[in-house]
């Protein structure tokens, strides 16, 4: 194997009497490089904003969200709350209700949904990290105060600092099936915008967060919820607490965790991911396709050298292997290049986020997030590797002892 690596090698690094295989070799190798660069860096960005999502996500959704499996509402009784309190790990217990509500603020209406949380809420989230305009509460004395989606807040053009316009909430009364009066047909109540956050796109167009009381009046409830949220100690393991809590509540109730809560969106993520490295590595078999045209202009030029080596006792397997080798040294120096070329970017931009994403002031994070897997660049290499195979074994096919004594 020393041989033909050797002389592969010389063959790589020494100039050539025609410079257009020069040309050519520069070019295959650019190629890779720039190819293995760009999967790179794009695979990290895309880590970078999934990990951005599951924050921010994680940052609202509890560890652990009860509901029914049958029905929209139910009601816990006593003990199954106390034990379910009692639970080692479990730290924070809040009582949600959810509902699609119309909203109006001036002359302006949109469809959301309200969430009314108790005050657990609050020491479990960290949706006061993701108000970026006005105050983090839902209430202030006899006050009832509305934190706002972003996207909500900018279809009805809420302005938190205008104490004079009330946010108008309706919801269709309950056990109403046809009524002559539609004003009779709604519970409408009003209450004050008091901040707005930004957490991602569908979440921001959707909700609106109150006072669990405020709520169930509004929508005529009396203990009844649409979910329990849990909140877990940090040294806890979810999937035990999550199988004490369903011992608990039977089989009559869903007990999902954070990657349950968001399944959809994971799984979105992860798809769009390897889209666009299937479709980057499509464009780099391109690329690398050019090492054909390299290594078949180089055979041609070195068929003296072929001949030569022929004639001191090389047979056809040594004579391909030389060249296979080399067309593996021209994959392997792009792909290493390119590893690390696009760490380098991703390295600068994560550490001086030198390309920014917005100036805006609801944007979480202002420069583009970058996270750096090793199982991408490892996966990425593997993949160049494997196509540089294939480019490399075609052009060499055609080297063997007939052509040699045709004198090639």
């Amino acid at each position: 194997m020393k041989l033909p690596f050797f002389i592969a090698f010389r063959y790589l690094i020494s100039k050539k009497k025609h410079n257009i295989i020069n040309v050519i070799s520069g070019i295959s190798i650019s190629g890779i490089t720039f190819g293995t660069m760009a999967l790179i860096i794009v695979l990290s960005v895309f880590n970078g904003f999934e990990a951005l999502v599951i924050k921010m996500l994680n940052s609202i959704n509890p560890d652990l969200q009860i509901t029914v499996k049958e029905g929209k509402t139910f009601e816990l009784d006593s003990i199954q709350k106390a034990s379910i309190k009692k639970i080692k790990g479990v730290v924070y217990y809040t009582d949600v209700v959810e509902e699609n509500v119309m909203l109006k603020y001036n002359n302006k209406q949109h469809i959301a949904v309200i969430k009314g949380v108790s005050n657990d809420f609050f020491k479990m989230s960290k949706i006061c990290k993701l108000v970026f305009n006005g105050n983090c509460e839902v209430k202030q004395g006899a006050v009832n105060y509305a934190l706002i989606g972003n996207g909500v807040a900018n279809v009805l053009d809420i302005n938190t600092d205008d104490y004079m316009n009330m946010l108008s909430v309706y919801v269709p009364r309950r056990g109403t099936r046809s009524v002559t009066d539609p004003t009779k047909a709604f519970n409408n109540k009003l209450i004050q915008p008091g901040g707005l956050f930004s957490v991602e796109y569908e979440y921001d167009s959707k909700y609106i967060i109150t006072d669990l009381v405020f709520a169930r009046d509004l929508l005529s409830y009396n203990k009844e919820v649409t979910a329990v949220e849990i909140g877990i100690d940090a040294g806890s393991e979810v999937d035990k607490v999550k199988n004490e809590v369903k011992h608990i509540l039977g089989n009559s109730y869903e007990v999902r965790n954070r990657f349950e809560q968001q399944e959809l969106l994971y799984k979105v993520m992860k798809s769009e991911k390897w889209a666009v490295f299937l479709i980057l590595t499509f464009i780099l078999i391109i690329a690398i396709f050019n090492v054909i045209g390299t290594l078949t202009m180089l055979v041609l030029e070195k068929k003296n050298d072929i001949s030569i080596l022929w004639t001191l006792g090389a047979n056809n397997k040594l004579l391909k292997k030389i060249f296979f080798i080399e067309g593996i040294l021209i994959s392997s120096f792009g792909a290493l290049l390119g590893l690390i070329l696009g760490g380098l970017i991703c390295w600068i931009q994560q550490t001086w986020g030198i390309i920014s994403m917005s100036s805006g002031r609801t944007f979480v994070v202002d420069a583009y997030p970058v996270s750096m897997h090793f199982s991408d660049f490892f996966l990425v290499f593997i993949t160049v590797l494997l196509i540089g195979f294939l480019a490399a074994y075609l052009p060499i096919r055609n080297i063997n002892t007939n052509s040699i004594e045709k004198g090639y």
